[in-house]
């Protein structure tokens, strides 16, 4: 259920709060977006939806039959894809005295984690379908598994087979007409590539895979993201593969913050939860908009839209 009485207490700041300790917060970088490193960004969207033409059909020719005969005609046509914005936003309440007796930023420490929280949203949107607004595309899990675009582990005769072999992950997305350009995967999918190993016992992948340290396949990068929803005992899938630039997104409004000290802040049952002004307390919001959108046109190697996808999956 969403909850809106969750405020950053007390407690909750108690080791911002003056102590004799080490002068400073030990973290974890979060990361950033998987789709904004691997999609194509449009220009920034003017109104909350953007049209994109995209082909439907190919003009074909035809050769003439002697020196008087007939020429053919042809057409094409195409089709509008849409792009629409949709908000993430979240309020991070606050008592001023808590602001007051902490030695650090509390604001400041806020702002770099709720960025990584908007992108985590967005990316669990995109891949999974996690709370993805209604107007959004289908997911990219979902809509690989229709295309039937999907291997599961163990299905060839070993790891190399069903990653890179015939019939495995990067064949299936070569067969629709794309190219693998980067691959998104599980962390725990970095130990069984690192154990993937010749007839002779040779480990397959321990050079190549490693070049410029980042882990790379048929020389596209693989992301490894430190999200929860891309782990494979989560999500059922190992790895995404894609043609990055067939995916886009475009930017309604970037990532903004304002500061409230005078406002209430109400729950779905219109109840106040807090009452900033009355309770001495200030919030911060943050909020930012944008689409994204997999036209999919058609091309001379799969014309058959319902079997023809930029991404293929590996599942467990």
């Amino acid at each position: 259920m969403p909850n809106f009485s969750r405020i950053i207490n007390r407690n909750d700041a108690g080791p911002l709060i003056s102590q004799d300790v080490y002068p400073e917060i030990w973290k974890a970088v979060g990361d950033t977006s998987v789709i904004m490193r691997t999609f194509r960004r449009l220009r920034d969207m003017p109104t909350n939806q953007t049209r994109m033409p995209v082909i439907g059909s190919f003009p074909e020719s035809y050769f003439v039959n002697g020196d008087t005969g007939l020429k053919r005609t042809t057409e094409m046509d195409w089709a509008n894809v849409l792009i629409d914005a949709e908000e993430v936003a979240v309020i991070v309440p606050i008592p001023e005295n808590v602001l007051d007796d902490a030695d650090y930023d509390i604001w400041a420490e806020c702002r770099p984690e709720l960025v990584n929280a908007i992108a985590q949203a967005v990316d669990n949107a995109v891949f999974f379908g996690t709370n993805a607004p209604a107007a959004w595309p289908v997911d990219i899990a979902a809509a690989a598994l229709a295309a039937g675009n999907n291997v599961a582990l163990g299905a060839g005769v070993d790891t190399y087979q069903d990653i890179m072999g015939v019939g495995g992950v990067i064949a299936q997305l070569e067969a629709d007409g794309y190219t693998p350009t980067g691959h998104v995967a599980s962390t725990g999918l970095r130990a069984i590539l690192r154990d993937v190993r010749a007839l002779g016992g040779e480990l397959i992948f321990q050079d190549s895979m490693q070049e410029g340290g980042r882990y790379r396949l048929d020389g596209s990068p693989i992301d490894f993201p430190k999200y929860a929803a891309f782990q494979a005992a989560n999500s059922g899938i190992h790895m995404f593969s894609l043609q990055g630039d067939q995916f886009v997104y475009s930017i309604r409004k970037d990532i903004t913050f304002k500061l409230a000290t005078e406002a209430s802040i109400h729950g779905p049952d219109g109840a106040v939860r807090y009452n900033l002004f009355q309770q001495d307390m200030v919030a911060l919001r943050v909020t930012f908009r944008m689409g994204w959108q997999c036209p999919n046109p058609i091309n001379r190697l799969q014309p058959a839209a319902g079997v023809r996808y930029p991404a293929a999956i590996l599942t467990v």
